[in-house]
């Protein structure tokens, strides 16, 4: 069936990993990391654009810490726990929705930063 070849594709393949070029993705150790668990990292220029719908759903939850305004650890992850699912699943079909947009909006400004 469809299913077991994509399946079967996919573990064919060597796994890949996208990083954003942060100086924590792209440190002696954490390239060793990649290399011995066999990981490919795929290139990625540096100041491409992050279309990612997730850092928009980060972004949420931090601005609930900053308003929370947590005084230890464990007040900070409970105000993240809390932040996390209390996300709408409106909000995640609303950036889902945006993608279209997004890549348009990349387009229009040749790669260039972009509101989202």
């Amino acid at each position: 069936n469809s299913r077991s070849h994509d399946l079967l594709h996919m573990m064919s393949f060597p796994p890949e990993e996208k990083t954003d070029n942060d100086p924590k993705h792209t440190s002696k150790r954490a390239k060793s990391w990649f290399q011995t668990n066999r990981i490919q990292v795929m290139e990625w220029p540096a100041q491409s654009p992050d279309l990612n719908p997730i850092e928009n759903l980060w972004a949420d939850i931090k601005n609930a810490v900053h308003e929370a305004k947590p005084r230890n650890a464990e007040e900070l992850w409970n105000v993240i726990q809390l932040s996390g699912a209390a996300i709408p699943v409106d909000r995640c079909q609303e950036l889902v929705n945006s993608m279209h947009h997004r890549c348009e909006a990349v387009i229009r400004n040749r790669g260039y930063a972009t509101k989202y």
